[in-house]
Formats: structure tokens, C-alpha cells, sequence
């Protein structure tokens, strides 16, 4: 599984990093977030998807390649 923030779309509302804070870190200029790693390791899978639907933008897109 893959991952990534759409820095767009992002409004640095913090929600991913604080659901899955492994694999989403926050700017310390804007606050706009981006994943620490573009593959999710296996163990953090589920809080990444359940950050991607929490995130009020829709910014965090995931695919389940590989």
C-alpha cells in the first residue's frame, strides 16, 4: 500500500498525524502534512486508512500497490 498527501488539497488540519502519527509528519512552516514514508509498512495500514477518512479535505490518497 502506498500513500500520499496532496499538498493542494491539504489545509494542515492535523487529523492524520494525529491518527497515525508514524506515518504522517507536519510542517513547521504551514502545518500542511506529508507522509513520512510513500510505502506504509504493513503494521500502520489501518490508521492510515482510517486517516484518509478522516481527513476533512480529501487530501491523503492511497493505492494499494506495492
Amino acid at each position: 500500500m502506498k500513500v500520499r498527501v496532496d499538498p493542494e488539497r491539504c489545509q494542515g488540519h492535523t487529523l492524520c498525524a494525529m491518527i497515525a502519527p508514524d506515518s504522517f509528519q507536519l510542517s513547521d512552516i504551514d502545518g500542511s502534512s506529508s507522509a513520512v514514508n510513500e510505502v506504509v509498512p504493513p503494521d500502520q495500514e489501518e490508521l492510515v486508512r482510517e486517516a484518509a477518512q478522516s481527513c476533512p479535505e480529501q487530501a491523503i490518497m492511497i493505492t494499494d500497490e506495492t
